[in-house]
């Protein structure tokens, strides 16, 4: 039996009782990696030479201590200097090949899977552009197999890591027995602005470098389906389903354009996104779970986007969680920031580590993102 076989008969056990028809895809295993470097906002505050207290007062209550980041480089004087768009493309590609190609192995070590047992590659990223997509450039670079499937998921912003995974279920979902891998890749030293104002000074005090990747894989037909009485293996967490919104009030309230005075592109977020998000996350978590039966009462984990302090609060009010329940989503955030498409996916390692999923155990991954854009799945371990 290979190292391939072992780890799939490991991961394809019998489930509980489920619907006749696609098989379930399970998250088998994940890895996360950063840059190389961490900063505290305060060593964050001297390299830029922030001195207005509004923008340091952001940075300083932003219930985040340490960020991975790739700084510009200084002048002479020790000033921070401006890098043009192509400047910051090159950091995009040079940062997300390596966070990403050190994040899918570091999963595929979790999982006990190989480079060469990857059927289905899909690649997040919203810092940076390219054509070819980052996907081609990783089975290049790490030597995955040419003939892997893949697509580029680009631009969608923080809530894509859902999205992204839910297009790699349904692929793992539709070729059971073969192994998808989801990559988010999020270089955001490369979509930095620096200009003073408070508009940037929100997003600059708030983003970190960060990738984070998860295999699925789908039991095979010949497995059989499992009497009721069958656990789920506890390790490997099915997904049951997802569930979408789009604010169009609020398409505006975050997004990435083009800023002429700078000439590069520029992140905004409105003031008010925390609550746009907040007000509009019951209908989107109920409509998820209504579709299984359940209550919110029903889930034992919560493991919601580190979007921002507001943001977290917002949301943890509207649906009735404890601080327990986002204890995962916080403790990101104080480490890493916001770590735009993977941040729930460091939220759920943590999870793991833990070592407090049960069999049965039911969990809702929860993303916010432009659009604006809640998304949400639901998993059962």
């Amino acid at each position: 039996m290979t190292r391939r076989d072992s780890a799939r008969t490991a991961l394809l056990e019998p489930s509980t009782a489920r619907k006749e028809g696609t098989p379930a895809a399970r998250i088998a295993g994940v890895g996360t990696a950063t840059t190389e470097r961490s900063y505290t906002q305060r060593e964050l505050l001297d390299i830029f030479r922030i001195a207005d207290p509004k923008v340091r007062s952001v940075f300083l209550n932003s219930a985040i201590e340490r960020r991975f980041l790739t700084v510009p480089p200084l002048d002479a004087d020790g000033a921070v200097v401006s890098e043009p768009q192509g400047a910051l493309l090159a950091k995009h590609k040079r940062l997300a090949l390596d966070m990403g190609a050190r994040a899918v192995r570091a999963c595929l070590e979790n999982t006990g899977l190989e480079l060469a047992d990857i059927d289905y590659l899909c690649c997040t990223t919203t810092t940076g552009f390219l054509t070819p997509g980052l996907s081609a450039h990783l089975i290049r670079e790490m030597g995955i197999l040419p003939r892997t499937s893949r697509i580029d998921v680009v631009g969608m912003g923080c809530n894509a890591g859902l999205n992204a995974l839910n297009a790699t279920a349904s692929w793992a979902s539709a070729n059971p027995g073969k192994v998808a891998v989801l990559l988010c890749a999020e270089a955001c030293s490369a979509a930095y602005v620096i200009d003073g104002s408070m508009r940037t000074a929100v997003v600059n005090s708030l983003f970190g470098d960060g990738a984070a990747a998860i295999a699925l894989i789908a039991d095979t037909p010949d497995t059989g389906y499992a009497a009721p009485d069958v656990p789920p293996t506890a390790g490997a967490p099915r997904i049951l389903g997802f569930a979408s919104h789009l604010i169009t009030d609020a398409i505006d309230a975050m997004r990435y354009d083009w800023d002429d005075a700078q000439g590069k592109f520029s992140f905004y977020l409105d003031p008010h996104v925390p609550y746009v998000v907040g007000a509009n996350a019951e209908q989107v978590v109920d409509r998820l779970l209504d579709g299984a039966g359940l209550r919110r009462s029903d889930i034992g984990h919560w493991l919601v986007h580190s979007g921002g302090k507001k943001v977290i609060d917002a949301v943890r009010v509207n649906l009735g969680l404890t601080r327990h329940d986002v204890r995962h989503t916080t403790d990101v955030l104080r480490d890493y920031g916001n770590l735009s498409s993977g941040s729930f996916l460091f939220s759920y390692e943590r999870l793991l580590r833990e070592g407090t999923t049960r069999a049965g155990d039911y969990g809702v991954l929860m993303t916010m993102g432009p659009g604006s854009t809640i998304e949400t799945a639901l998993v059962q371990w």
